[in-house]
């Protein structure tokens, strides 16, 4: 009987043996007991070892079979010769079968020891038994056959070359065929390789390179996978930065846009028409509100259309007296007042339907113009002229640009004014005064020069003005001064003098544009109450904005002062104060 050493299941022949290792441990690996050969199947294992082994193997069955011979009268020593025999077979088969490590070193161990013990107590009987010839005949045949299977030169069954001793074949297997055995020789002279990446033992160095080589594509091919990762992380990093770089400048385009857009509507640039358009738009909506008789809507139509037609302005927004009449409120009463300075007759000018919201400029020029209008000094350069209407102004501005007045200022402007809203400031007031040879300059108050915000300067500049003809005056002086045009962010209004009270703090009069004509026609009253003054005055704590720019009118232009001052403009600079 023989018994599996791996699960401990007995057979009864040695092909059941191998057919259950086949079937059961087939999955094992087979270890030779010998040389420790592996990865071969249970057919080829057996080759090896009848071939590479063949002189422990061909022992073996020769001492079994002089055992059989020399004691096979005795039962009892062929039941323990067959008990060793099948230890060793058993151990043969169980040491080919044994996968662990552990297990196929203490297998081999241990089959190695049966075989020593085994061997040596056979070769014992082996001597005795060739020494009796005498006593056994019949055994000289068996004895030459042993020899001669004992004692044959053995071959290589790789190559065939043949050995005197089992040793040298040995040792002729392990050199010259160690990679058909795929193990590590220590007893070999021939060198040996360490693979210095996996510790893989080769016995050729250029095998080891191969080797190597392998480990460095492999090695190449894992970096070049993880480059290709990185690459991909890299540009999508790459991407979603552009993306957003692209949404930030596509927001920043849009918000750029926007308050252009937003400053074109507020300076009257986004081509939504001139005066004459929201004249007639607003006239529409005061019918649909009920607040004008379609009656009135096609009067003043076409008091419009004859008024654009002729270039002069209506009149239907002036008030004038007002210089009289505060001439009279002084004289009799504003005890509170030392001395006022009034600038020559003004007329008032409000904004109407057609230029609400940005006629401020425009509307401050008529003033101007009518106190100009109204003083001998300037009939000769203003002869013939009457208050124009709003186009018409912008169509005067127009002209002083082709004279080459401030081409700066009229790019700025598209070089059209005719058909929009857009705003005018100082700058154009200026050159359209002096393209009519009125002198006159700007004074830029930049920055305050008094506490929280004020500009004392201005007040202080205006006084001078204004007091600059003599000493010593009654409390009302009605000077010859035209007025002064003042400019401040956003708005621009009229200054018809200066008060200064008992306490020596200045007030300004000014007139607004955006003061409707019945508020200024209660002025006008006999009786002026203190509380319609409220309107004219302001004091430094009303006047905070940032800066100040005032045009002021000093007399006449020869032509030839018109055009060197046309050529000045070219580089527009304006007197700073401070």
């Amino acid at each position: 009987m023989l018994s599996c050493d791996i699960c401990g299941e007995t057979v009864t022949s040695e092909p059941d043996m191998k057919a259950h290792l086949l079937i059961v441990h087939m999955e094992n690996e087979i270890i030779c007991p010998f040389c420790k050969l592996s990865g071969v199947n249970y057919d080829k294992m057996c080759f090896h070892i009848e071939t590479a082994h063949f002189e422990q193997n061909t022992l073996e069955r020769n001492f079994e079979r002089i055992n059989t011979v020399q004691y096979g009268t005795s039962d009892n020593k062929k039941d323990n010769t067959l008990q060793c025999g099948t230890e060793v077979n058993s151990s043969i088969h169980s040491g080919c079968t044994s996968n662990p490590k552990n297990s196929a070193q203490s297998l081999i161990k241990d089959s190695t020891l049966k075989h020593e013990a085994f061997y040596s107590e056979n070769l014992s009987e082996s001597r005795k038994f060739l020494t009796s010839k005498e006593k056994q005949s019949g055994l000289t045949e068996i004895k030459g056959s042993i020899y001669e299977t004992t004692y044959s030169p053995p071959e290589c069954p790789f190559c065939g070359k043949i050995e005197e001793h089992s040793e040298d074949m040995e040792t002729h297997v392990k050199t010259k065929h160690a990679n058909l055995l795929d193990i590590p020789l220590e007893d070999c002279d021939q060198p040996l390789y360490d693979c210095p990446m996996c510790g893989l033992i080769c016995t050729n160095y250029h095998i080891l390179q191969e080797h190597v080589d392998l480990h460095l594509e492999e090695n190449s091919f894992q970096q070049a996978g993880m480059d290709r990762v990185q690459c991909s992380g890299d540009l999508q990093l790459a991407q979603q930065l552009q993306q957003e770089e692209d949404r930030k400048r596509s927001e920043e385009s849009r918000q750029e846009i926007e308050e252009f857009q937003k400053l074109q509507r507020q300076y009257g640039l986004d081509n939504s028409g001139g005066y004459k358009r929201q004249q007639l738009q607003n006239m529409e909506i005061e019918v649909n509100r009920g607040r004008m008789p379609p009656s009135e809507f096609h009067i003043r139509k076409a008091d419009m259309m004859e008024s654009l037609a002729i270039g002069i302005d209506d009149g239907k927004t002036k008030t004038s007296g007002i210089i009289e009449a505060l001439h009279r409120y002084y004289q009799n009463a504003a005890t509170d007042v030392r001395q006022v300075w009034l600038s020559s007759v003004v007329d008032h000018f409000h904004s109407s339907l057609g230029d609400k919201g940005w006629g401020c400029g425009y509307r401050n020029f008529q003033m101007l113009l009518s106190s100009l209008l109204q003083n001998d000094a300037y009939n000769d350069c203003l002869k013939g002229m009457s208050i124009p209407c709003i186009p018409k102004i912008q169509s005067m501005i127009e002209d002083a640009w082709k004279e080459g007045f401030d081409p700066q200022g009229a790019s700025q402007l598209n070089n059209r004014l005719q058909g929009t809203k857009a705003w005018i400031g100082a700058c154009e007031i200026y050159i359209l005064l002096t393209s009519l040879r009125v002198k006159c300059h700007i004074v830029d108050f930049h920055k305050s020069t008094g506490p929280l915000g004020t500009h004392p300067c201005l007040f202080e500049w205006i006084l001078n003005y204004y007091s600059s003809e003599g000493e010593g005056s009654p409390k009302v002086v009605c000077t010859s001064k035209p007025p002064i045009y003042l400019q401040h962010q956003g708005h621009s209004r009229t200054v018809i003098g200066i008060e200064e009270k008992k306490n020596r703090t200045l007030c300004l009069l000014i007139f607004d544009p955006g003061c409707p004509s019945r508020e200024m026609q209660k002025l006008l009253k006999q009786d002026i109450e203190a509380s319609s003054l409220k309107q004219l005055r302001k004091s430094m704590g009303n006047l905070k904005h940032k800066q100040y720019q005032i045009v002021a009118v000093e007399g006449a232009l020869s032509p030839e002062e018109k055009v060197a001052r046309r050529q000045a403009s070219q580089v527009f600079t304006a007197e700073k104060i401070p």
